[in-house]
């Protein structure tokens, strides 16, 4: 039997040494920074974490010009560490949890503020505001234990045409990647190829077409995209 139409290849992000790796879904953790819950309005106190998904096609590589979505206004950066999982599981205990991480990178998770706001205050879920395309730009994946990169400590900066815009770090996160790996796989079966956005700091804010973004972790490779026309 034929097939009506073709899928698309699947997504293939880079890592340090040049391979690809396959990208099956993405995980994203909300509000994961006390600062930043509270410049979003929120409690900062450690809630269990919350989560929201992204399609694996919104990964786009360091070097992308991306461009500016339709139906917003208030288009935000938002830095953050990514764990790539390497192996699956389900209930996995927090001490065991790098034996399931392949690598991290750096990310961004680029959000349509207006839409997810107004979907918030609404009750509503936040696929218009968060699941866009090209919204998940993703450096070079660093295979876990190579390097100098500690997923517990060092400084986590964005800057907006060179100028400083987050600057925080790793260990101010208030669930750790240990703790991350372990609640989500309580929630759903992790798998080889999942991307888990670990939360951003504060100091989110809006970029117009022609501004280049910079992303750098302590360790890890630098991700770099600009800001494209809008479409729509």
């Amino acid at each position: 039997m034929s097939l009506l139409f073709q899928l698309p290849d699947p997504v293939l992000a880079k890592t340090s040494t040049g391979d690809d790796f396959p990208v099956r879904r993405i995980f994203c953790v909300g509000r994961n920074y006390a600062a930043h819950a509270r410049e979003m309005g929120r409690d900062p106190d450690r809630e269990p974490p919350f989560f929201f998904t992204a399609w694996a096609e919104t990964v786009v590589p360091s070097g992308t010009t991306i461009a500016y979505p339709s139906k917003t206004e208030n288009f935000h950066y938002e830095a953050e560490l990514v764990i790539a999982v390497g192996k699956g599981g389900r209930n996995i205990p927090v001490e065991q949890a790098q034996n399931h991480v392949w690598g991290y990178a750096t990310g961004l998770d680029m959000t349509r503020r207006d839409l997810q706001l107004e979907a918030r205050a609404q009750g509503r879920p936040w696929d218009t505001g968060k699941n866009v395309e090209q919204s998940s730009p993703l450096g070079l994946i660093h295979k876990a234990g190579e390097g100098d990169f500690d997923p517990n400590k060092g400084a986590i900066k964005l800057t907006v045409n060179g100028e400083v815009k987050q600057d925080a770090d790793l260990a101010e996160l208030i669930w750790p990647v240990d703790d991350i790996i372990a609640y989500l796989s309580t929630l759903w079966e992790i798998h080889p190829g999942d991307l888990i956005y670990t939360g951003t700091p504060a100091g989110v804010g809006a970029v117009v077409p022609g501004d280049d973004i910079r992303v750098t972790i302590d360790g890890l490779s630098d991700l770099e995209i600009r800001v494209g026309d809008r479409v729509g």
